[in-house]
């Protein structure tokens, strides 16, 4: 749900909730979101109580929403992380989150072990179903580890064009049973017939975040 964070052009929320139940009856039932996302946690929420009034409540267990906390770095305490995993399942419309992607700015600040200390007290109270990371490196994957911290998987940027994984992370999360979630394989769609045997695009045809953003990998 990047897309609807600010840079893929305007949303309209009715009809963004009527994709998403139409994605849902395509058999798409997970979700990956973030709190900085403009709207999207706003958009959970809708679609599940749309899907409720015409799916059933009971079918809400079919639908899985990953979404990401991405704090300031600075002083973690409880009820900073606690405060700040109410706002996402308020929004959301949920009493436990399935998944949440913890990311931190600066590695010179070592508070990003505070906040997945009381994260993971949070996953024992049930706040939280499963704990996991985004665009952590391998070291710090490594101190996480060390500190007895378990999560799940890690979101990192992983295709054809950008190998970055395979150097060690790839490795360690293999031994360590951490899932690596690839995002960009498609480079944002780059990758793909659309652009296959034409001219490189110009800058002007890369009109959304995701366009720029893997144009500059292929580039690099």
């Amino acid at each position: 749900m990047w897309q609807v964070s600010g840079a893929h052009g305007a949303i309209d929320p009715v009809r963004a909730v009527d994709a998403m139940l139409a994605y849902h009856d395509a058999g798409f039932f997970t979700w990956d979101l973030a709190d900085h996302y403009g709207p999207a946690e706003d958009l959970i929420g809708d679609f599940r109580r749309r899907f409720a009034a015409s799916r059933g409540a009971e079918r809400l267990s079919e639908i899985q929403a990953f979404t990401k906390w991405v704090p300031y770095p600075g002083r973690m305490t409880r009820r900073t992380v606690e405060d700040a995993i109410s706002v996402s399942r308020r929004r959301m419309g949920v009493d436990r989150l399935d998944l949440l992607q913890f990311h931190w700015w600066d590695y010179s600040d070592r508070g990003y072990l505070d906040a997945l200390r009381h994260l993971a007290d949070l996953r024992e109270e049930g706040q939280i179903r499963h704990l996991a990371l985004t665009n952590f490196d391998t070291e710090r994957l490594r101190i996480i580890a060390d500190d007895g911290i378990r999560v799940v998987s890690n979101q990192v940027q992983y295709s054809l064009i950008d190998r970055r994984p395979d150097a060690r992370m790839a490795a360690f999360c293999g031994d360590h049973k951490i899932t690596l979630l690839a995002y960009g394989t498609l480079l944002g769609g780059l990758l793909s017939e659309k652009y296959f045997g034409r001219p490189e695009p110009q800058r002007s045809e890369l009109n959304t975040a995701s366009l720029q953003k893997y144009k500059n990998m292929i580039d690099a």
